[in-house]
């Protein structure tokens, strides 16, 4: 398996050539060349294997560069029930036929980034071992990577982490989980802006190619392919879950900002995972929603970004939208460069009248939108008729995900936080707390540490370079 760029720049590359490294040289996305294909007698294989076997048959498809039996002893190391909680790592929890829940938030920090960053912490410190290497991460997070990509990587020889963060847009449970680390290798910059201001300046630096090699520059963020990657892993594990005969198809419903989270699972379904319709969920900020429904891409200046209670959701420039658009043009690198220097300079991209259009309907993605009354609505309703307790983002994606519904057609709404780092709309839907689970009780009241800075990537590089 090689890798090229969205861009079409970057010479083809093996995945641990590209795993620490983000953006690929010209400004692109690092892409598999082809996506495997696994056909009737390939499903049937992976059916019935516990999630570690079934991470290291998937997994193996994009990292063939790695030694079988090191793989599967980092995939062995990184899910066990202790971290997850879980034999099961995501389960499915049936709401009625055919509406489930996948269960992907179990993890250390209670979100379902955690799937694939301690799986990429592994990762990681696998391959610096091997070549007595150092990195400095830098990553943007809108609430849930920042604690999870820090939790993975504390403590691992040869990494520092540089996480930034929109200031006072997380809620305080996400904040008070990055802010409170002490870890030394662990640094918090809380940027005054929007998420899309933190995203921007890891696009400034990792795009200055002196920096990053003097610095060993490399990011966590989903534009880094290994995540892709470990969440295409849970598409399969829902779809055998919720279903008997692999002759059946499913819906995922999906609540999405920077569209990789259900990027995966176009991913999957291009493998041949007979998905009939990707669910897109956006709230308040509604970029990829107007997209899927108008054909037009017109990302929001910062003034335009709102700050809504599924914060982490709170994206108007969606990273992973290049990866679909690549796939939508037939892997044409030159227009998707052309598409995406628009992008850059401001403006927006319409494939209405196009023959693209046409085509973007045959990938199966649908969309829809929530707001701030009908989340808390939807926690309320489904704690009142089923007993369970969801986030506001696992409640955006069942809201839009129950106006697609169609009979006869599984549906799997991905639940992707816990309600505790939520609380504040929790006690709005239901008038009382969520659980906290042990080793959270007073989080929010701990010690922080973080510096603030204004929205400069000159100024956070010059941060980087003091720290050595």
């Amino acid at each position: 398996m090689r890798y090229i760029s969205t861009r079409g720049g970057m010479p083809p590359k093996r995945f641990s050539k590209i795993l620490l490294g983000g953006l690929a040289s010209d400004g692109g996305l690092a892409m598999p060349e082809t996506y495997p294909s696994i056909d009737a007698a390939g499903l049937e294989k992976l059916r019935g294997l516990g999630y570690r076997d079934l991470a290291f048959e998937i997994f193996s498809y994009f990292a063939d560069d790695i030694p079988a039996a090191d793989l599967h002893g980092i995939i062995e190391r990184t899910y066990t029930a202790g971290a997850f909680q879980n034999e099961e790592i995501t389960p499915l929890k049936t709401l009625e036929r055919g509406l489930h829940i996948l269960e992907l938030s179990n993890g250390p920090t209670l979100a379902f980034k955690d799937i694939a960053l301690q799986l990429l912490g592994n990762l990681f410190e696998y391959v610096l071992t091997k070549t007595g290497d150092h990195l400095n991460i830098l990553g943007a997070t809108s609430g849930d990577t920042g604690p999870s990509a820090e939790y993975a990587m504390r403590g691992k020889h040869g990494i520092r982490v540089f996480m930034l963060s929109p200031q006072g847009k997380m809620s305080p449970f996400q904040t008070a989980q990055m802010f409170s680390l002490q870890d030394p290798n662990i640094l918090n910059i809380a940027i005054r802006g929007v998420f899309d201001d933190c995203q921007d300046i890891v696009k400034a630096v990792s795009n200055d190619c002196a920096f990053k090699q003097r610095y060993r520059i490399g990011t966590v963020n989903s534009i880094n392919w290994a995540r892709i990657a470990a969440q295409i892993v849970y598409y399969f594990k829902g779809y055998f879950a919720a279903t008997r005969s692999n002759t059946e198809q499913v819906s995922f419903s999906v609540p999405s900002g920077n569209f990789g989270n259900i990027c995966a699972g176009h991913v999957a379904r291009m493998m041949g995972l007979p998905i009939r319709n990707l669910i897109l969920a956006t709230n308040e900020n509604d970029v990829l929603d107007e997209f899927f429904r108008t054909g037009r891409y017109r990302p929001r200046a910062t003034s335009e970004t709102m700050h809504t209670s599924s914060p982490s959701m709170d994206i108007s420039k969606a990273s992973n939208f290049e990866r679909f658009i690549f796939d939508v043009t037939g892997r044409d690198a030159a227009r998707v460069k052309e598409l995406w220097r628009v992008v850059e300079e401001g403006g927006a991209f319409d494939l209405v009248g196009t023959p693209l259009w046409e085509k973007v309907k045959d990938y199966g993605i649908v969309s829809g939108t929530s707001g701030h009354a009908a989340r808390i609505d939807t926690i309320r309703k489904i704690h009142e008729q089923y007993g369970v307790l969801i986030d506001p983002h696992t409640a955006d994606g069942l809201k839009v995900g129950l106006e697609h519904r169609e009979p006869g057609v599984p549906m799997i709404c991905l639940a992707t936080a816990l309600p505790v780092k939520f609380s504040e709309s929790i006690v709005e839907a239901i008038g009382q707390e969520p659980p906290r689970p042990a080793g959270y009780e007073n989080v929010e009241r701990m010690p922080q540490r973080y510096v603030v800075m204004n929205p400069d990537a000159d100024a956070v590089k010059a941060f980087i370079a003091e720290q050595g």
